[in-house]
C-alpha cells in the first residue's frame, strides 16, 4: 500500500522500546534481511535512542525500506529543530514520513504549515498527523497534503473507526499504534483452528477491516516480526470477522 509516494508492505515495526545495544541493532539487521520495509519510531522514543540505533543499524536505508519519525509531542513550535535532529540520529538526509505526534496547543493548521515547508525543502518527504480527529484531518489536509494518520486502533480500542473509515474514502493511510491490544475468546478458537498465533489473528482482522489500516506492532524480536509479516497472507472469512469484531 501506499504511505504518500512510499509503497510499504501493509505490517511494519514499532520502535517505542529501541534502545541503542549491539543486540537491538542486529535485530533491525535481521528483521530487515526478512522482509521488513516500514520502520516507525518518534523524536522522544527511548530519550532519542530509537532513532539513533536506526541510523546506527540501517543507514543509508536501502531504496525499499521506509522510516517514519515523529516529533511535537510536548512543543510544536521546535519541530523544525526536532526534525534536524532527527535527520542526525537517523544519519539521513531526508525523512521519508513525518508525524506531528500531537497537536498541543498550537493551531494544527500551523504545525502542519510548517511541515509543508519542511517538506518543499527536501527534509522531509511525506507528511503524517497522530492522534488527531477526522474535525483535524480536515484541517491539516486543508494545508498540505497528509499520507498517514496514526491513531490507537485494535480489538479492545474501536473508538476512532469513524477515523479509519474517513481514511480510506480521503485515501489516508491509518497506521494503527498499539494493533495488538485486547482480544477476546474468538481470538485463542480461531488461532487454534487455523494453526495460527493470537498475534496474527488480531493483525488479520486490522488488514481485513480496511484496506487503508498498515499496523506497526511492536518488537525487539527478529522471530515475532517474520511472524507478524506472515500475518498478511491469513484470510479471515467473514464470520471469523465479525466473531472477533463483537
Amino acid at each position: 500500500m501506499k504511505l504518500g509516494d512510499r509503497e510499504v508492505k501493509r505490517v511494519g515495526l514499532g520502535t517505542n522500546r529501541l534502545e541503542s545495544t549491539p543486540a537491538n541493532r542486529a535485530f533491525l539487521r535481521e528483521a530487515v534481511d526478512a522482509g521488513l520495509d516500514h520502520i516507525d519510531t518518534a523524536h522522544l522514543y527511548t530519550n532519542g535512542e530509537s532513532e539513533r540505533t536506526i541510523g546506527e543499524a540501517l543507514a543509508p536505508f536501502p531504496n525499499h525500506l521506509t522510516v517514519a519519525t515523529k516529533g511535537g509531542y510536548h512543543e510544536q513550535r521546535r519541530l523544525r529543530n526536532e526534525v534536524e535532529q532527527s535527520l542526525e540520529s537517523l544519519r539521513s538526509d531526508s525523512i521519508d514520513l513525518y508525524y506531528l505526534h500531537r497537536v498541543g496547543k498550537t493551531p494544527i493548521e500551523e504545525s502542519v504549515g510548517l511541515l509543508d515547508e519542511l517538506r518543499r525543502e527536501g527534509m522531509i518527504r511525506n507528511i503524517g498527523i497522530s492522534d488527531v480527529s477526522i474535525g483535524e484531518i480536515d484541517r491539516a489536509k486543508a494545508v498540505a497534503p497528509i499520507a498517514a494518520v496514526q491513531n490507537e486502533f485494535s480489538l479492545d480500542e474501536q473508538e476512532d473507526g469513524e477515523v479509519v473509515d474517513f481514511c480510506a474514502v480521503e485515501g489516508i493511510a491509518f497506521v494503527p499504534f498499539f494493533p495488538l491490544r485486547g482480544g477476546n475468546e474468538a481470538v485463542n478458537d480461531i488461532a487454534r483452528s487455523r494453526g495460527l498465533t493470537p498475534s496474527q489473528v488480531k493483525l488479520a482482522w486490522l488488514l481485513k477491516r480496511s484496506h487503508v489500516i498498515a499496523p506497526i506492532p511492536g518488537t525487539l524480536n527478529a522471530s515475532h516480526v517474520r511472524e507478524n509479516l506472515d500475518a498478511l497472507d491469513v484470510e479471515l472469512g467473514d464470520e471469523e470477522f465479525e466473531r472477533l469484531s463483537d
